[in-house]
C-alpha cells in the first residue's frame, strides 16, 4: 500500500489531496467536450445532456439518442430519459436527488427519483415570451434569467411558486451565480450579476451596484457556506473576495491567454479552475497546484471538495481533514500520530510501543478518538483498518473508554465502503454521508433498484424496510411480463410475513399500470380499510370500497365512500345502492337532515317512509316565518299520511294544527296580536290574558278542549292577569270541575291570601287537618281554630295556642274550654 500522503499536495500552508475514485467511467467514444454534465450534490448521480451549442459541428457524426442519460460516479447508466419538450437551458439537482429540467419557454419538469416519473410546472412572470437564457440551482431551488435579464427565483419543488426578482440592468450579463437563502444575510436568494466592470446583487426587493473595477469577470463562484465569492477577471486573474465585498483575500494569476472552462469552489477553502485538460487548485494566499489530464474535464462541486470526471477517471479533490493531517503530516508529533507509529510497533514486536504509549498517556483517549475520525475520513480500505486498529489499541490500554463511537464508526465505515464500490457508485465522504442521513441513503438505493443493499444496510443500521420492500414490488409490477395472478402469487410469496409492508401503493402502482385485475388481488391482502377503500373508489370500484368501509366500523370512511358515490351516481342508483346497507343509509340520513333536506325526502319516498317523510315535512313548518308557507307546509305532510290507516291519528293531528294556524292569524288580524307558532292550551291562555274570553271559549268548543283543560287554563291565565275580581266571581260558583285547592294554592302563590281564604271552605273534600293548614297559610289562626272546633280536634287547638296571638289566642282559648266540659261528660 502506498503512504498515507502519496496523494496529498501542499497549496500554500494547508494540504489537499486527490483522491481516485473510479477508473475508465465513460465509454470512451463519448466526447464530452460537446456534453453538459451536472452532478447531484452528495456524490449524487450524473446527468449528461448534449450541448445544443455544438451541435452543428457533431451532427453529421453523432448517431446518439436525444435525451438525458443519468450515471453513476463510477459510469453506469441509470436511466435513459427520451427528450422531445424542446430547448434544454437549464439542468440541475436538488440535495435530495431530483433532477430538474428546465426549456426555453420556462417549462419546468422535476423528476422525483431515477426511475423517470416526473411533475411539472411553468415559471410564467414573462418566461414564455422573452425565454430562459440559463439556470442555477442550490439544494432546495434554483433562479432562471431570463431573455430581458428578469430573474425568477423557485425556493420549494414540493409547491413551486415562482416569484419574479427585482429587475436589474438591461445590459449584457458576462456570468453570474447564486447565494442560497441559508447563507445570504437576506435569508432569501441573492444573485450576483457580472455586468460591465462591475457586479450587481439582486435580491426579491432591490438591485445593488457593488461599485468593483477591472470588470468584466467571466466567471463567478460562490463558496459552499456563501462567505467567499471567486471572480475570474479579463486579464486571467482569480480573485477571492468576502461576500459582503468588503475584503479582498487573495489573488491568483493563471498566467492562461483563455479563460477556464469553469471555475468552482472546494469546499470552503480553495478554489478549483478547469480548462479543457487542465485543472489549476487555488488555495489561500494565492498559492496553487496543477493537474493535467488526458480527456476533457468537468468539475462538479461538493459540500466537502470538487469531482473531477473525465472519460477516465473519477477524481475527488478535498483539503485534507484537519485530523487525518495531524496523524500522517511528516514530522507530526501529536499523539494520534504517535498512538499510530505505537500500533506499527506492535506489530513488529518492538518494545518502543510501551515507551510510546506511556509517553502520550494523559492524551491517549483523544488520540483514540482522533484515530477513529481518520478512519472515517479515509478512503483506502487498509487504510481504514489501520486506524482503527491504533485505536483499538489506544483503548485497549486506558482504563475507562465509552467504545460507542469506534462502534458507529465500524459501522458507518462499512456501509460507506459498500456504497462506494463501483457497481453502486456512491463515493461519498464521511461529511457527506453526516449531511446526507442513513434514511436518505437507504432512498438513493432504492432509486437505483439496489434493493439487496438497501435492504442489508436497512438491517444492519436498524432502519425500516418497508419502503424498500414496496418500491421494489412497484418495481415488479413495472416490467412483469408474466400475468397478473402469477405475478399477484410471487409479489405475495416474497413480501409474506412483512406485516407493515403497504400492499396499497403496490395496488396502485398496478392500478397505474392498468392492471386492475393485479391491483384488486394485491389490495386484498392490505388490512386498512383506509389505505383500501380510496384507491378501490379510483377503481370505480365503488360498492367494494362501501362495504369495505362498512366493515371497517369507520364512520367517516363511510361517508367519505358515500358522498364519493352520491355526485357520481344517479340518485335512483345511489339510493338502490344503499337500501341494503344500513349503516350507509342511516349515515346519509343523519348528514343529510343537517345540510340536504331535499335528498333525505327523496330518500324516504324511495322507501315510501310516508312518517319520517311527514315528521320532515313538519320540521321544515316550524322553520317558516310565514302562515301561509306553514299551512302548505302541514298540508303536504297531511297529504303524506292520509292513504295510510297506520298513521291515521297523524294525519288528524295534521289536520288540527292546520286549523289552528288559520285560527291564529284571524286573531292575529283581528286583536294585533301575535299567537301563531303556539298550541292550542297556549293560545286560550293568551285569549284569556288579554280578556278575550268569549274567544277563548269558542276556541275551547272549536278543537273540543276538556272542560278540565279549560278551567286550568283560565285559573291560570287569570292569576298571571291578577284579576282578582274574576276569580272572585268564578269563587261563587257551587262546583268546580278541578275543584277549588287549584285555586286557593295558585291565588295564594301569588300573594293574594284573602282571596285564597275564599276557596278554603269550598275544599269540602279534604280533610279538616288540610283545611286547618290552607287557614294557617293565609294568616288565619281564629279561622284555623273554628275548623279545629267544628271536628272537635283538641290536639290540633293545642297546637294553635302555641301561635296564636293577641284576639286569636284568647279565641283558641275560649274553643278548647268550649270542647273541655264536653270531655268531661
Amino acid at each position: 500500500m502506498s503512504a498515507p500522503t502519496a496523494e496529498w499536495v501542499r497549496i500554500g500552508d494547508r494540504y489537499y489531496r486527490k483522491i481516485s475514485l473510479y477508473q475508465d467511467i465513460f465509454d470512451p467514444d463519448l466526447e464530452l467536450e460537446n456534453y453538459i454534465l451536472r452532478g447531484a450534490p452528495l456524490s449524487g448521480a450524473v446527468a449528461i445532456y448534449r450541448n445544443e451549442r455544438s451541435l452543428q459541428t457533431i451532427r453529421v457524426s453523432s448517431a446518439a439518442k436525444n435525451g438525458i442519460d443519468i450515471y453513476s460516479c463510477s459510469g453506469k447508466l441509470i436511466r435513459h430519459i427520451h427528450w422531445d419538450q424542446g430547448s434544454v437551458k437549464g439542468i440541475g439537482w436538488s440535495e435530495d436527488e431530483k433532477l430538474l429540467v428546465v426549456t426555453g419557454d420556462g417549462t419546468v419538469r422535476c423528476y422525483n427519483d431515477l426511475q423517470g416519473d416526473f411533475t411539472s410546472f411553468v415559471l410564467g412572470n414573462g418566461a414564455d415570451e422573452h425565454g430562459v437564457l440559463e439556470c442555477k440551482f442550490w439544494s432546495s431551488g434554483f433562479v432562471a434569467l431570463l431573455g430581458n435579464n428578469s430573474l425568477i427565483s423557485v425556493s420549494n419543488y414540493d409547491e413551486p411558486r415562482p416569484k419574479l426578482l427585482a429587475t436589474p440592468p438591461s445590459d449584457h450579463v458576462v456570468s453570474w451565480a447564486i447565494i442560497p437563502p441559508s447563507q445570504s444575510l437576506s435569508l432569501s436568494v441573492e444573485i450576483l450579476l457580472a455586468i460591465g466592470e462591475t457586479i450587481y446583487v439582486v435580491d426579491a426587493s432591490e438591485c445593488e451596484d457593488r461599485m468593483l473595477q477591472r470588470g468584466p469577470f467571466k466567471h463567478i463562484a460562490v463558496s459552499e457556506n456563501g462567505k467567499f465569492v471567486a471572480l475570474h477577471t479579463e486579464d486571467g486573474k482569480v480573485w477571492v473576495i468576502s461576500s459582503d465585498f468588503q475584503d479582498k483575500l487573495s489573488e491568483y494569476d493563471t498566467l492562461a491567454k483563455t479563460a477556464p472552462r469553469s471555475l468552482e469552489w472546494c469546499g470552503n477553502n480553495a478554489v478549483v479552475l478547469a480548462w479543457e485538460d487542465e485543472v489549476h487548485i487555488v488555495g489561500p494566499d494565492g498559492a496553487a497546484s496543477k493537474f493535467y489530464y488526458d480527456n476533457w474535464v468537468h468539475l462538479v462541486p461538493d459540500i466537502d471538495g470538487v469531482r473531477i470526471l473525465t472519460n477516465d477517471v473519477c477524481d475527488f479533490v478535498q483539503k485534507v481533514p484537519d485530523v487525518v493531517e495531524e496523524i500522517f503530516k511528516l514530522g507530526s508529533n501529536s499523539a494520534s500520530s504517535v498512538l499510530f507509529d505505537a500500533t506499527h510497533q506492535l506489530e513488529i514486536q518492538s518494545p518502543k510501543a510501551d515507551d510510546s504509549i506511556q509517553l502520550i498517556q494523559p492524551l491517549l483517549d483523544e488520540a483514540v478518538d482522533a484515530c477513529i475520525k481518520a478512519a472515517g475520513h479515509e478512503y483506502r480500505i487498509p487504510l481504514q483498518k489501520q486506524l482503527l486498529k491504533a485505536a483499538s489499541f489506544g483503548k485497549s490500554v486506558l482504563d475507562l473508554y465509552n467504545s460507542d463511537d469506534f462502534v458507529d464508526m465500524c459501522e458507518v465505515l462499512r456501509v460507506l465502503n459498500a456504497v462506494r464500490f463501483y457497481t453502486i457508485g456512491l463515493p461519498l465522504s464521511y461529511d457527506q454521508l453526516q449531511r446526507l442521513t442513513p434514511e436518505r441513503l437507504v432512498k438513493r438505493l432504492i432509486d437505483r433498484s439496489e434493493y439487496l443493499l438497501a435492504l442489508r444496510v436497512s438491517d444492519y443500521l436498524n432502519l425500516p424496510t418497508e419502503k424498500i420492500y414496496v418500491h421494489w414490488a412497484s418495481q415488479k409490477v413495472r416490467v412483469s411480463s408474466t400475468d397478473d395472478d402469477s405475478t399477484c402469487r410471487m409479489i405475495i410469496e416474497k413480501l409474506k410475513g412483512k406485516a407493515k409492508v403497504s400492499y396499497e401503493e403496490i395496488a396502485r402502482t398496478a392500478f397505474d399500470e392498468g392492471r386492475v385485475q393485479l391491483a384488486t388481488g394485491l389490495l386484498n391482502q392490505d388490512p386498512r380499510a383506509g389505505k383500501q377503500v380510496p384507491l378501490l373508489l379510483d377503481m370505480e370500484e365503488d360498492t367494494v370500497a362501501l362495504d369495505r368501509a362498512i366493515e371497517s366500523g369507520d364512520t367517516d370512511l363511510v361517508l367519505f365512500v358515500l358522498l364519493h358515490m352520491k355526485k357520481k351516481l344517479p340518485l335512483a342508483t345511489f339510493f338502490r345502492t344503499i337500501n341494503s346497507r344500513p349503516l350507509a343509509t342511516s349515515l346519509i340520513e343523519s348528514l343529510a337532515l343537517d345540510q340536504d333536506r331535499d335528498l333525505v325526502k327523496d330518500l324516504y319516498y324511495q322507501d315510501d317512509r310516508r312518517l319520517e317523510g311527514a315528521n320532515l315535512l313538519l320540521l321544515e313548518a316550524l322553520d317558516q316565518k310565514q302562515i301561509l308557507s306553514k299551512i302548505d307546509k302541514l298540508k303536504s305532510a297531511s297529504k303524506l299520511l292520509q292513504d295510510s290507516r297506520e298513521h291515521a291519528s297523524q294525519a288528524k293531528t295534521l289536520d288540527e294544527a292546520q286549523k289552528l294556524l288559520k285560527a291564529q292569524g284571524a286573531l292575529n288580524t283581528e286583536l294585533d296580536v301575535q299567537l301563531s307558532g303556539l298550541s292550542i292550551n297556549e293560545t286560550i291562555h293568551e285569549l284569556v290574558k288579554i280578556g278575550q274570553m268569549k274567544k277563548a271559549q269558542k276556541l275551547q268548543s272549536d278543537f273540543k278542549v276538556p272542560e278540565k283543560t279549560y278551567w286550568w287554563i283560565r285559573l291560570r291565565a287569570l292569576v298571571a292577569k291578577r284579576d282578582w275580581n274574576e276569580l272572585e266571581e268564578i269563587g261563587k260558583n257551587r262546583k268546580s270541575p278541578i275543584g277549588w285547592e287549584p285555586f286557593f294554592n295558585d291565588v295564594l302563590s301569588a300573594g293574594n291570601t284573602r282571596l285564597a281564604a275564599v276557596f278554603v271552605p269550598k275544599c269540602t273534600n279534604l280533610t279538616h287537618t288540610e283545611r286547618i293548614e290552607m287557614w294557617l297559610k293565609c294568616g288565619l289562626v281564629a279561622k284555623a281554630g273554628e275548623e279545629a272546633l267544628r271536628a272537635k280536634d283538641k290536639d290540633s287547638l293545642e297546637m294553635l295556642r302555641e301561635k296564636a296571638t293577641g284576639n286569636a289566642a284568647l279565641e283558641v282559648e275560649r274553643m278548647i274550654s268550649q270542647l273541655a266540659p264536653q270531655k268531661r261528660r
